[in-house]
């Protein structure tokens, strides 16, 4: 196309409604229509970025190619869209602040008043329209965190108040809100998305399509009464009604012709449609399998999900492709135990140890480990999940029983994980990790080279301490093996005990790298061990 099309995607009512979804959804449409769809998101906290944030406020943290610490929908993207995105795709508020006060220091703004109104809503735009100006996109799709009414999303609704003039028909809003229904009444009530929008339109924004989020299809009677309160096209209220898997929401939009619609608007003419022939192969896979495969995954914040969103998504897609429904058992590590580890772990056919920071559930991770080792089950240990395998092994194999990470004890006498070097004398924390893609050498004849296919990978990381290479020849002796290495710093990145059937660990995060259409071969590799 001769000019980039920017598609804007708010939120009203409550939070949490699937932004992110719908986004990814309306990308991948266009993009199986043969258009070139990116995606960004715009967070309106003054955090820099997640990286400092505790999974507990926001999920995972998700890492892109390039190394920033970004929001887990930037994971939604890549897996609906199966391209990558990098730092220009997650803005937040501090981070537009921050640039903002940098060019007022360095006198960019030739000594006049600072306001949010010019300087911080330029700012906001021109990010909006960065990843256009590339010329790499036809479309390019910015989702506004939080909710609308909210105060800090003020700039953001203000900044797609000014591109609506300067964009013209290059420009769209998508509004997505909330229809509940009340089960005393039983029925919905639209007043709620009534109230969203009359806010919307008070900031300047009319939209030009409606998602409703809804439990149950709602009547054309109901769709008719909100096109008419909220001065939207009767044919551009969507619905998005509760479906059992996030994958069937670019189906259920596509049945409704969200994309034609969106492309008449922005004066688009097209005869083609959107082929999702691979995308419904994966569903119909997910909806006819009719065998499990129980995979444990032991972490420390397990009540929220969130925590560890990609590494459940990139099991589900793997046991999908297996032809097997995922049943994923989500065991708490503060709770595990000598006395009742085998209880929690006999029945899985496969452990996942997550990845994640400090001394809390570490020591319940190691005993789990410990069972999966002893009782040969197929374990995939993830960035700490990896360390923990190391300094299990080392403390119960090795008979070095103190060892540990520095991270957990300082003075541990055997560091068989010790913080890297470069980042020893670090004091500011956050964005400071080792984060982004890096090479990878496997062994040829290692379970990690069979499931790549490959000598060379390149995944991502986050993280601050490494294997220590002092101890290798110790471990390698007793049948731990180093498949894994960095070519330009010796990092070790996969470890393996061969004569198990498939324990394996990996530094780097393999889930950042897994699609619906591309699942991680490791993960592949895990699924297949456990089934078997």
């Amino acid at each position: 196309m001769a000019e980039t099309k920017y598609i804007f995607v708010t939120g009203g009512v409550v939070s949490s409604l699937g932004k992110g979804i719908v986004a990814a959804s309306l990308g991948k449409l266009l993009q199986t229509r043969g258009y070139k769809v990116t995606i960004q998101k715009f967070d309106p906290y003054i955090n820099i970025d997640p990286g400092t944030l505790n999974p507990y406020e926001h999920g995972e943290c998700y890492v892109t190619e390039d190394g920033r610490e970004t929001d887990l929908d930037l994971g939604h993207y890549e897996r609906f869209l199966n391209i990558p995105t990098s730092k220009a795709h997650n803005i937040t508020t501090g981070r537009i602040y921050q640039n903002v006060i940098n060019k007022e220091r360095k006198g960019d703004f030739l000594g006049k008043t600072v306001q949010v109104v010019p300087h911080i809503t330029d700012e906001i735009k021109r990010n909006v329209r960065y990843l256009g100006k590339t010329g790499k996109y036809d479309f390019v799709i910015t989702e506004i965190g939080g909710t609308v009414g909210d105060i800090e999303s003020l700039p953001y609704i203000e900044s797609i108040r000014q591109l609506r003039w300067e964009l013209g028909r290059n420009c769209l809003v998508v509004h997505l809100t909330y229809v509940p229904y009340i089960a005393a009444a039983k029925e919905v009530k639209t007043k709620p998305t009534q109230h969203s929008v009359k806010l919307l339109q008070e900031q300047g924004v009319q939209p030009n399509v409606l998602v409703l989020r809804t439990e149950k299809e709602l009547s054309k009677a109901t769709c008719r009464k909100v096109a008419l309160f909220c001065n939207v096209e009767e044919d551009a209220v969507i619905q998005s009604y509760d479906v059992p898997s996030i994958y069937e929401v670019p189906v259920v939009l596509a049945n409704q012709e969200m994309d034609t619609i969106v492309l008449q608007k922005l004066g688009i003419q097209t005869d083609s449609q959107p082929d999702l022939t691979r995308w419904k192969i994966f569903l119909e896979n997910m909806k006819t399998a009719t065998q499990s495969v129980k995979i444990g995954l032991v972490g420390k914040y397990v009540e929220l999900p969130d925590a560890y969103k990609s590494i459940s998504e990139s099991l589900l897609q793997a046991a999908t492709y297996h032809h097997r429904k995922l049943d994923l058992r989500l065991i708490h590590s503060e709770k595990i135990n000598e006395k009742n580890v085998e209880q929690l772990l006999s029945d899985l056919d496969g452990i996942l140890i997550a990845p994640g920071f400090g001394q809390r559930g570490i020591e319940g991770k190691f005993t789990a480990l410990k069972y999966a080792r002893e009782h040969n089950k197929p374990t995939f240990g993830v960035c700490l999940g990896m360390q923990c395998m190391v300094i299990e092994f080392a403390r119960n194999v090795l008979g070095l029983h103190e060892a540990n990470s520095t991270e957990m004890d300082s003075i541990t006498p055997y560091k068989v994980i010790d913080l890297m070097e470069e980042q020893k004398n670090l004091t500011v924390m956050g964005g400071s990790m080792r984060l982004g893609a890096y090479d990878c050498k496997l062994d040829k004849g290692s379970k990690a080279y069979a499931a790549y296919q490959s000598d060379c990978v390149r995944e991502r990381h986050r993280h601050r301490y490494e294997f220590n290479n002092e101890y290798r020849p110790a471990f390698e002796a007793k049948g731990m093996q180093c498949t894994g290495i960095n070519p330009d710093t010796g990092l070790v990145e996969v470890v393996e005990i061969p004569e198990l059937k498939w324990y394996l660990g990996t530094q780097f995060h393999p889930e950042y790298n897994s699609t619906v259409v591309k699942p991680n071969p490791l993960f592949m590799s895990f699924i297949e061990a456990a089934i078997n």
